[in-house]
């Protein structure tokens, strides 16, 4: 692994307190590969053999099953998988692949769990991660339960457009079929839903959205923090 990308996993929140020589032996034993788009990485089903870490690249969690496939989540730099299953020692229960040329770091399932139980503040920062992504997965639920998809898809403009700079307009990150299975959609019921936001302002033009009128689309919305607010 290069010595230019240690700070920023070693800054990442799981293994920011952990003891310096527990983080170097985490090191040690794991490797940094270099993978190309569409590049399947883990099953579901598989067992957990590595914890990942996206160090650069965007990668997709997906599911699939009766011959259908849906996006559970878009993994970002630097940002880790599958914590949960490598903690449990359990098989995957999402699938992985590259959205983009990635490089991922990989740390051997059992590391992680020995370090777990050696070092108080790397135990904590584990807790503290999986509680994360609980609060993120009920976000999820309510989002898909208690919104329609035009909903759905007015929530996640105004969130992107927040990130992006909110200037009035956004790219979208990710092709229109994966924001589809993201959101709960087909790309059909996409398609119909960015028409149905054309009077409140949304023009699309291939992958760039226009808002013109930001008011009129937070009425539709109704944006709820404790639905949309990552920190909450």
């Amino acid at each position: 692994m290069r010595s230019e990308d240690l700070p920023a996993v070693r800054e990442l929140g799981l293994f920011a307190d952990m003891e310096s020589a527990h983080f170097e032996e985490l090191m040690q034993v794991a490797y940094l590969q270099r993978f190309p788009p569409q590049v399947q990485l883990i099953t579901e089903g598989d067992p957990a053999d590595f914890l990942h870490v996206v160090v650069d690249g965007t990668v997709e969690l997906f599911a699939a099953s009766n011959n259908r496939e849906t996006t559970m989540a878009i993994i970002n730099p630097v940002e880790t998988f599958i914590l949960a299953a490598v903690l449990k020692d359990a098989v995957y229960l999402m699938s992985a692949r590259t959205m983009t040329a990635s490089r991922i770091l990989l740390i051997p399932a059992e590391n992680i769990r020995d370090i777990f139980e050696r070092d108080a503040a790397f135990a904590r920062s584990i807790v503290q991660e999986l509680s994360v992504r609980y609060r993120d997965m009920v976000k999820l639920l309510k989002n898909q339960k208690l919104r329609t998809s035009v909903e759905r898809l007015a929530n996640y403009l105004l969130h992107e457009h927040k990130c992006q700079g909110a200037n009035g307009a956004l790219t979208l990150p990710t092709d229109k079929r994966t924001l589809a299975t993201l959101l709960g959609m087909t790309p059909e019921n996409l398609s119909r839903a960015f028409g149905t936001l054309g009077p409140y302002g949304v023009s699309v033009e291939g992958a760039r959205i226009g808002l013109s009128k930001l008011d009129d689309l937070e009425t539709l919305a109704k944006p709820n923090p404790l639905t949309d607010d990552p920190v909450t």
